[in-house]
Order: structure tokens, then C-alpha cells, then sequence
């Protein structure tokens, strides 16, 4: 036995005791033990797969149940997918039927809960919480515009970011971009003609026009003439393949030959031919070139700060050289690229919302296009063919007045995404779950009967010689607010301010009004259901 013992110890195995061993037979031979073993040993792999799979369908409606708490939203979910097959063809009726069931909904789509803030006050206080919430966009955005892109960074990163940007909004920044602007209109204003004629006079949706002509603006504006004509046109194709791969919900991963696949692959083509753009403005600016396009103007901050910082270092008199107003670090060509990126992604498709409707409006309302017509040829004297300047903006008061009211009746962004960084107490008696999406609302504030009379019915003399700019002042969510608000949202609307009044000069359309003119299509932002038809022809 010592031996037995010996060994047992030099190769680390322990010896059960008698005692053990009866006391596991005991338990082996209990009838019930021994039925649920011999149960067991009789399940086949389909029982097993099945019973997990129940206690998955179980465990995620229990979990959905759980984050629901108190607010409105389906009583239970399909399992797992959840709506999914609707936020596919998302419908205008459906986002209105959330915003009418209560100040606080949800729905749960794959592993994502989303609460959607209907009310102005839940959504100016989704939007002024930077403290529990960032902005997410979508899923597939991280994938598309990069993980470190900056509108990701929270807190004082993305403050300092920001701040780097803000010189290139200002009133005299914006004066410098309005000749590349104007360029890009005249010649897409002559196409719309071409275009009624190539139809033989007849009308043809014009939205995908308004969309290459808006990207085409926006390229010209943020990286001048350092792209082709060809590559605008490219980038305005594959522009489309991007924002179906933005939708609110889309399938958590990216499969070749999906939405998000063709978008992260046009995504890419534009993040590369914008690199190449800002090797070049750095070259030409380092030269002394003069400043066209944003991508100059950001490049020159950047000199100028390196400029400072060596005269700095070489402890040479401060007096003599002008502090920027802002020092900006050296960004690499990949880091501008993604930055403008981000300025056409948010731009692209907000202003061709606005554009189509804008020209839809405008072939409704010939008395509105008639006051805006006048007002371009006073302000410049007669000459439609004057140079725009922000001096003559600024005189266009009822123009600026349609516009803005035009995004007040058909706002292009009718919902921002957030995410909750941490449990976020929104209500006294609801807090949102962390990680969960979190979106405040911009079209129910804006059809506020208590604040617009009449909201369903387009009126600029809201903005002209009304009190909606005051009385308004909270409810006008078409640009955010809080820390994250839009820092193009002056550059948007001079720019449909200019595209309408020089259209107005040059220009007559008319709409060729169907059953669905009214009815709002989904994608990314809103457009009519019918892509508006219309005629153009030139104006003597």
C-alpha cells in the first residue's frame, strides 16, 4: 500500500476514498438523478440547439422588456432582428406614428435599443447633454468614416477640434468660397435646361440632378479646384452608394455585395481623392497661393501655426509676428481627407433635401419666386449677371426668409442619433440605458401649432415680417444644438439662398405634380416620394 501510495503521489494523482465513492454512488443511484441523466444522455443535437435557442428568444425579449421600462413601444419584439424588416423601407408615416404616441419611444432593432425623443424639450435636452450622450450617427458610419474620425471625439478633444474649425465659417472665410459656389451653379443651371431638352421637353425627377449639383457645390467649396470635373462627377455617383449604407438600422456587419460594402468602397475612393487634394493645397499654399476653398484656408492655419511656434522657439521678439487664433498642429493629408469627408457627409444630403424642395416650393409658389426674383436683380442693380457678395446676402432678406422657412416646413434632417455614454436619466421616471440609441427629434418642434400658426403651410412672411425667428427660437432644431450643433449651418443656407436667387434670374420650372409630390420619401433625409418631376426653360 505504500508503495501503491508512493506512486500515486509522484505522478500527482489523488486516490478517491472508499468513503467518496459510496457516497457517489449514493447520489448516482437516486431515481430521480438517475432519470434526468438517462434524459440527457438521450438528447440529440437538434433538442439541445432548439431549448438554446429558446432561452436566447427568452433572454432577449426579457432584456428588451427591461431597457422598455415605462415608455411607449411595442409590448415585444421579434426575436433578435426586431422591426429590422421595416427600418429597411423606412416610411415617413411610421417615424410620425413614434412621435405622436408619446414624448419618450423605443423600439429594439438586432442589439441595439433605440429611444427616440419626440417633444422640442426631449430633444433640446437629448442635444444639450453632452455630459450622457454623444453623437453615433449610425453603425455603419465608424466603418465608413473611420473610427478616430472627429465628429467621434466627446469632451474637450472634440471642443479643441472644433475650435480649430471655426475660422473657416467666419463671414470673411465664407465671402472667399462664393465665387467657386457661383461658379458651380451657372454651369449646373445651364444643364437643367439640357436636360428638359434632351427629354424632348418633357419632365424628368430632377432630384438626382439637385443631388450632383449639391455635391458639386460642396466639393468646390471645400477642396477647390485641386479635384476634376470628372472626379466631382464620380463622387456625386458614388455618393448614393454611401448614404444607403447610413441608413438609421442596417445589418450590424458588412457582407460583400450589401449596402454598407458598396458605401465603405466609395467611402474609401473619396477619402483618397481627397488626400491627394490636400498634398496639393499644401504645396500651393506653402508657395503663397491665395485661399479658394476650405481646404486652403485650413492648410494656411496650419502654416501659420507651425510659423509661429518656430519663431517661438528661435526666441525671436513675439511683437513681431500675429498669434493665430487658434494653433493647429500639423494634420496629415489622410487626417484633412477624413475631416472633409465629414463636412461633404454632412452637407451632401441635407442640402439636396432642401434643394429639391426648394425648387418644388418655388414652381408652387410663383409669388414667392416673383418677390425673390426682384429682390436679386435691386440688389444688384439690375445686372443678373453681377458677382454674388456677401454684402448682397445680407440685402436679401426675403430670400433668406424662404429659405429659412423652407427648412422649417420640410427640415431635410428629421432625426439625429446619439448614444447614451451612461445610464442617462432623461425623465424623472425613465432613464435611458447605457450604450442604447438615443435620438431627439427636429420635425415635430417645427410644426408646433402653439409656436408656427398654421405649420402645415409654407409662408415666409413667418421670417420676413413675422415673429418666428424669436418666438421660434427653441423650436428651430434643423441645425442641432448644444456642443455638437452644425458649423456649417450659415455656408448651407447662403448657399440655397444664392442657388435660388440666381436660379430665379435665369431660370423658369415647372412642376409636374403627381399623386405622390407630397408624400415624403426616407433616405437619410427627406425627399417628395415622386423625385420631382419638372421642365426647366431659360429665361429672356
Amino acid at each position: 500500500m505504500a508503495d501503491i501510495a508512493n506512486m500515486a503521489a509522484a505522478s500527482n494523482v489523488s486516490l478517491p476514498s472508499p468513503l467518496a465513492n459510496a457516497k457517489h454512488a449514493d447520489i448516482l443511484s437516486n431515481p430521480q438523478v438517475s432519470g434526468v441523466l438517462n434524459q440527457l444522455s438521450e438528447l440529440n443535437g437538434w433538442v439541445v440547439a432548439v431549448t438554446l435557442l429558446l432561452v436566447l428568444v427568452a433572454y432577449d425579449q426579457f432584456s428588451y422588456i427591461w431597457q422598455k421600462g415605462s415608455i411607449v413601444g411595442p409590448s415585444w419584439k421579434a426575436p433578435f432582428i426586431g422591426p429590422f424588416l421595416q427600418s429597411v423601407n423606412p416610411k415617413f408615416e411610421e417615424y410620425k406614428g413614434k412621435w405622436d404616441s408619446g414624448e419618450l419611444s423605443c423600439v429594439s432593432v438586432f442589439h441595439k435599443f433605440v429611444v427616440i425623443a419626440s417633444t422640442r424639450d426631449m430633444s433640446r435636452k437629448v442635444f444639450n447633454s453632452p455630459a450622457f450622450v454623444k453623437p453615433c450617427v449610425v453603425d455603419a458610419a465608424h466603418k465608413l468614416l473611420g473610427a478616430n474620425n472627429w465628429v467621434f471625439l466627446d469632451g474637450k478633444a472634440h471642443v479643441d477640434f472644433r475650435k480649430g474649425l471655426n475660422g473657416l465659417f467666419t463671414r470673411k472665410a465664407l465671402g472667399t468660397y462664393l465665387p467657386g459656389q457661383e461658379e458651380v451653379t451657372k454651369e449646373y443651371l445651364d444643364r437643367f435646361l439640357q436636360v428638359t431638352k434632351d427629354a424632348g421637353g418633357k419632365p424628368v425627377p430632377f432630384m438626382p440632378e439637385f443631388r450632383e449639383l449639391m455635391c458639386a457645390v460642396s466639393c468646390r467649396t471645400f477642396v477647390g479646384h485641386y479635384t476634376s470635373d470628372e472626379a466631382v462627377k464620380k463622387i456625386a455617383d458614388d455618393y448614393y452608394n454611401i448614404t444607403a449604407a447610413l441608413e438609421l438600422v442596417n445589418f450590424p456587419i458588412i457582407i460583400p455585395f450589401t449596402k454598407t460594402w458598396y458605401g465603405k468602397k466609395a467611402a474609401e475612393l473619396v477619402l483618397e481623392e481627397f488626400a491627394r487634394c490636400a498634398a496639393k493645397s499644401k504645396v500651393r499654399m506653402a508657395a503663397g497661393g491665395e485661399i479658394t476653398c476650405i481646404m486652403d484656408g485650413w492648410v494656411k492655419q496650419m502654416l501659420d501655426s507651425a510659423k509661429y511656434r518656430e519663431h517661438q522657439a528661435k526666441g525671436l521678439p513675439m511683437e513681431d509676428i500675429e498669434k493665430p487664433s487658434h494653433l493647429l498642429r500639423d494634420f496629415t493629408d489622410y487626417e484633412i481627407s477624413q475631416t472633409l469627408f465629414t463636412f461633404l457627409f454632412a452637407s451632401q444630403d441635407a442640402t439636396s433635401s432642401a434643394c429639391t424642395w426648394l425648387f418644388q416650393t418655388m414652381a408652387q409658389r410663383p409669388d414667392v419666386l416673383d418677390r425673390i426674383r426682384e429682390e436679386n436683380l435691386r440688389v444688384r442693380d439690375g445686372d443678373r449677371t453681377r458677382p454674388i457678395s456677401m454684402d448682397m446676402l445680407d440685402q436679401m432678406v426675403y430670400t433668406r426668409a424662404a429659405v429659412r422657412e423652407l427648412l422649417r416646413y420640410r427640415p431635410p434632417v428629421i432625426m439625429v442619433p446619439y448614444m447614451a455614454k451612461k445610464p442617462f436619466p432623461i425623465t424623472d421616471t425613465y432613464t435611458v440605458p447605457k450604450g442604447a440609441m438615443v435620438i431627439p427629434s427636429v420635425y415635430p418642434a417645427l410644426r408646433d401649432p402653439d409656436v408656427y400658426e398654421n405649420p402645415d403651410h409654407y409662408d415666409p412672411e413667418r421670417y420676413y415680417t413675422g415673429d418666428a425667428e424669436v418666438k421660434g427660437a427653441k423650436n428651430f432644431l434643423v441645425f442641432g444644438t448644444g456642443a455638437h450643433y452644425c458649423l456649417g449651418q450659415i455656408y448651407a443656407q447662403n448657399n440655397l439662398a444664392l442657388l435660388i436667387g440666381k436660379a430665379s434670374m435665369h431660370l423658369d420650372w415647372v412642376h409636374h405634380a403627381t399623386p405622390l409630390s407630397e408624400e415624403i420619401k426616407v433616405f437619410a433625409t427627406i425627399f417628395p416620394m415622386d423625385d420631382c418631376p419638372l421642365t426647366f426653360s431659360k429665361r429672356d
